[in-house]
Parts: C-alpha cells; sequence; structure tokens
C-alpha cells in the first residue's frame, strides 16, 4: 500500500469512526489489514471482527478477529454487533448481492444499531486510473468497479427499518459517508 492509498484510508477511517460508539462490537467488511481497529485502540469498543475476501487465514489482532471470507457466509452464526462499516467496499460489491444486505443488516445489528458507509464519487474510478499510472496509489481491486452511483446507497435500506443519520461529502467532495441506524 503506497502513501497516498494509506492517506486517503485513515481519512476515511477518521471520517467514519466518529459514530463508532464506546462499547460497540463491531463487524468490519472489507477490513484488510484491520487498521479500523488499531486506529480505534483508544476508543473502549468490544471484542469485534473484521472480514475481507483477501485475507487466507484468521488472524488474531489483539482483542480483535479478521477472518477471510465474504459477506454474509463468513459471520459465525448467531453474532451481532451494535455496528456495521464498510469503507470503501460497497462499489466492489455486486448490485445483485446488495440486494440481500438491507435482511442481512437487520439480523446482524441490535436495536440502535449502525451502519456506517464510505462510497466515492464515480468520477475517482478515473482519478484512480490516474494515480495508478502514475504509480502514486495501487488502487485496491480496481477491476472490481462498476460504475456505483453513491445516490444507490439510499435504496440499500429499507425505511421502515432504518432511517438516515447522516450523509456528507469529504475527500474534496469525491467520497461519501452514510451512517444509518436501526429502529429501536
Amino acid at each position: 500500500m503506497k502513501f497516498l492509498d494509506r492517506v486517503l484510508r485513515d481519512w476515511r477511517i477518521k471520517q467514519g469512526s466518529h459514530y463508532i460508539r464506546s462499547n460497540d462490537k463491531v463487524l468490519d467488511i472489507g477490513c484488510f489489514d484491520g487498521h479500523l481497529f488499531q486506529s480505534l485502540k483508544n476508543k473502549p469498543i468490544q471484542p469485534s471482527i473484521g472480514l475481507d475476501p483477501l485475507l487466507t487465514d484468521t488472524i488474531k489482532q489483539g482483542k480483535h478477529t479478521l477472518i477471510p471470507g465474504k459477506f454474509p457466509e463468513a459471520i459465525p452464526e448467531d453474532t451481532q454487533f451494535d455496528c456495521i462499516v464498510m469503507l470503501a467496499v460497497l462499489e466492489h460489491i455486486p448490485r445483485e448481492q446488495q440486494l440481500l444486505f438491507n435482511e442481512d443488516f437487520n439480523k446482524l445489528l441490535k436495536p440502535l444499531g449502525r451502519v456506517i458507509i464510505t462510497v466515492p464519487s464515480p468520477l475517482v474510478d478515473h482519478i484512480l486510473t490516474i494515480l495508478t499510472t502514475l504509480k502514486l496509489v495501487d488502487g485496491m481491486s480496481l477491476d472490481e468497479h462498476y460504475g456505483f452511483k453513491t445516490k444507490e446507497v439510499y435504496t440499500l435500506l429499507d425505511k421502515q427499518q432504518f432511517k438516515l443519520l447522516t450523509h456528507k461529502k469529504f475527500q474534496l467532495g469525491l467520497n461519501n459517508l452514510f451512517v444509518f441506524e436501526k429502529h429501536g
């Protein structure tokens, strides 16, 4: 991971981590190396799980566990979370799989649980192609990007089960943070 990749990742984590509450049990979908949990070391959260299909082995990272696999099938049964985080992940997941997220999130989240999502503007794909060509970023899994539109996030979760707490742009308007909360 190059310097600029780390800067952009840390910026996303900083935006999203404000909405992770003390004592939350967190599911980080697309955790890669578990940096979110390292960033939260000064915030008291419960032992949590990171999930990434690029991991080859289960990794114990202090009180947190990083497991290989895809969402939701790799999640241990009867596990519930206070917070599900997807930072720069949604644009990699096929739309047909996203149609199941409402049911999966509803099942995995406790009442008043949160879903924290960052998703880039479609323009970012073009910028990342240039930055990758210039070898300024690694541009992880760019081949999986398919033109996800930011407005599609609004259709992921049923308004009867989840309410939108916030949507804001950051990274010069090129990235979006969405925070939803499950009804109590």
